[in-house]
């Protein structure tokens, strides 16, 4: 159990460390501690139901299906990325897509996909389905914390170009996704 348990949490913590690097991008946003809050909750949702499907998926679909989940979570970070970055440049001050609304939708999907690739994985192996979608959900949310309060001092730091930098971080990561498929 207890070497099953550190499986998990080193996974989990691979997985949101994905979190992490994207919401060091979007944490340049100009964002409450309030928005950081609920951003978090709400990756962490979404890396709690991702590999629950993933989960049920896996029992039934083949491994095929993982390498198309890597290419849409790196297709989506890229649109959100240039998305971001031209909209940083244009000096636009409120974004298409901030990460609220259907932006927070498209971020916290684009995040979670890979675990939903994992997911697919562990319901091929019947890994202890309560105890891998807790461990994905609490390390998705404090990493994505921690990558939203460390963009807000970086935010800070760079002024205007904040949102151009955050842009190229998600677009670089994005395609960091689409190459290592």
């Amino acid at each position: 159990m207890a070497g099953e348990l550190l499986t998990l949490m080193l996974m989990a913590f691979a997985l949101g460390m994905d979190a992490f690097s994207v919401g060091l991008g979007m944490g340049m946003f100009k964002l409450r501690l309030k928005q950081v809050f609920f951003i978090g909750l709400t990756v962490g949702f979404f890396h709690i139901w991702m590999p629950l499907l993933g989960i049920v998926a896996g029992r039934f679909l083949s491994s095929q299906f993982g390498t198309f989940a890597s290419y849409a979570g790196g297709i989506l970070l890229l649109i959100l990325g240039l998305q971001m970055f031209i909209s940083g440049i244009k000096g636009d001050e409120g974004s298409l897509l901030a990460p609220v609304g259907m932006g927070l939708f498209i971020f916290a999907l684009s995040v979670s996909l890979d675990s939903f690739s994992v997911g697919l994985t562990l319901g091929i192996y019947g890994a202890k389905t309560v105890l891998s979608i807790a461990c994905f959900g609490f390390a998705a949310t404090i990493l994505t914390w921690l990558g939203l309060l460390a963009g807000r001092k970086v935010q800070g730091l760079f002024g205007v170009y904040s949102e151009v930098l955050g842009g190229s971080i998600l677009f670089a990561f994005g395609l960091k996704l689409l190459f290592t498929v």
